[in-house]
């Protein structure tokens, strides 16, 4: 008898006015996800083994491990995120659309028992996903 645990998938979508080149460079360069994300030494070539600093606090010590599970220039990235224990799949999905590109970025693997871990991905990739679009309005 197998059992799965049901997770959760946090989903954020906004339509950028800018093309998916535009936008797949602030996904993977490192100088520009610092302006949006976090510090980083970020490769897009799968299999890439990196980590996504921040400021650490008494419960954190500041580090997101992750590994590059996919590349598919101007059209999707993803990767592992790994923290806390917690190790969730982030996937960024570029579409073209009439005024830009539907940018969509799905974090999937909480589970439900993470509740409080969900809320604040949630409000972290918002605030991110709305400063990625200033990084790339700059280009």
């Amino acid at each position: 008898m197998t059992t799965t645990e049901a997770t959760r998938t946090l989903v954020i979508e906004k339509e950028l006015a800018h093309p998916p080149e535009k936008i797949w460079r602030a996904l993977t360069q490192g100088a520009l996800i610092k302006e949006w994300l976090m510090d980083n030494d970020f490769q897009p070539v799968v299999g890439h083994k990196f980590n996504f600093r921040s400021a650490p606090n008494p419960h954190w010590d500041g580090i997101i491990h992750s590994e590059v599970l996919d590349v598919e220039p101007n059209k999707k990235l993803s990767y592992t995120w790994s923290s806390l224990g917690l190790v969730t799949i982030v996937v960024f999905t570029l579409t073209s659309t009439r005024s830009g590109t539907l940018v969509r970025m799905e974090q999937s693997g909480f589970r439900a028992d993470q509740n409080e871990n969900y809320q604040g991905a949630e409000y972290g990739w918002r605030k991110f996903v709305g400063l990625l679009e200033k990084v790339v309005g700059g280009l």
